[in-house]
């Protein structure tokens, strides 16, 4: 079993910048696409974004595309989240995850349907405000 916590969460005023970190224990992490979520208060969880297991992939959701940065580090068993050009709607608790059971056709493009993901981490809250 992998365990994942996040972490570089926080209050941020618009326009700024932070990144998350997401550790995960096992050595495992390697070999599965990860992924990093965002559920806003009252709203549904939405991916936004996710990285192949080799890192060499990467997709976002259109309204993080050329703010945000998903990244990982094999050797250090860590996934991140730059995020620049922060918004009051980036608001939300930040999740990572990994597919444990996603088969390796999707671990080599980094899905993006939450439904692929089966190990969660607790969440990192962030508030952007205006």
């Amino acid at each position: 079993q992998v365990q994942l916590v996040e972490s570089g969460g926080g209050l941020v005023q618009a326009g700024g910048s932070l990144r998350l970190s997401c550790a995960a224990s096992g050595r495992t992490f390697s070999t599965y696409a990860m992924g990093w979520f965002r559920q806003a208060p009252g709203k549904e969880r939405e991916v936004v974004a996710a990285i192949s297991w080799s890192g060499a992939t990467t997709n976002y959701v259109d309204s993080v595309k050329g703010r945000f940065t998903i990244s990982r580090d094999n050797g250090k068993n860590t996934a991140y989240l730059q995020r620049n050009s922060l918004k009051p709607e980036d608001t939300a608790v930040y999740y990572c995850a990994i597919g444990m059971t996603m088969g390796w056709g999707k671990r080599a493009v980094g899905a993006t349907s939450i439904d692929d993901y089966d190990c969660w981490g607790e969440g990192t809250e962030v508030t952007v405000s205006s």
